[in-house]
């Protein structure tokens, strides 16, 4: 999206991102998960559905079950300003979904964290998505990811369980993977009440 955000790398706190307690609560649902999944295999299978209404101009509210987000765009763009567009949504979406993995299956593999970072960084070039150059895509052209972990563990172990994290990350493949998205179109006609002559 062409919002002209620069994203900040995340600032250490001093605490354990990861410690003992946490690893521990983490691989013990993994497991009870993964327990449930063998069993009842159809209990993994479902459809997520997240809804999108926009409220002034390009201003959305977005709800999926209890959680309500706002998306927009800056004002020079032609929105409101009153939330991160949906390009900030995307990448983070992609970031977060990573280093939660990699946190699930280093807690898995008794793999230490003391803290864990995961920046993404897109190209794209505007005058696809704003119909300027109808030979430049709106999408953008490559996508970049830069995990910065702090560990006892050594890099070839790191680089092992993180490497499997990267084959189970959703997000990952939900930009890495081709992708069967379709298309319905509803459409209401608004209702002309009765015309009253003067």
């Amino acid at each position: 999206m062409t919002d002209g955000s620069e994203a900040g790398a995340g600032k250490s706190t001093g605490a354990t991102a990861v410690g003992d307690e946490a690893a521990g609560r983490i691989r013990a649902s993994h497991a009870r998960q993964v327990q449930v999944l063998q069993a009842r295999p159809a209990r993994g299978i479902g459809t997520a559905v997240t809804t999108a209404t926009v409220t002034d101009g390009l201003t959305c509210e977005v709800e999926e079950g209890p959680y309500r987000l706002v998306v927009d765009m800056l004002e020079r763009f032609g929105g409101n300003d009153r939330g991160p567009n949906p390009g900030v949504y995307g990448r983070t979406a992609l970031a977060s979904c990573l280093a939660m993995t990699y946190v699930r299956w280093a807690a898995d593999n008794h793999l230490p964290i003391e803290s864990l970072e995961v920046e993404v960084e897109a190209d794209y070039d505007a005058r696809g998505e704003l119909g300027v150059d109808d030979d430049v895509t709106p999408a953008y052209t490559q996508v970049r990811y830069t995990v910065r972990v702090e560990t006892d563990a050594s890099e070839d172990e790191v680089r092992r369980v993180f490497d499997y994290a990267d084959e189970k990350c959703p997000y990952l493949h939900v930009w890495t993977d081709p992708l069967d998205v379709r298309r319905e179109l509803r459409v209401a006609r608004r209702a002309l009440g009765d015309r009253v002559e003067a």
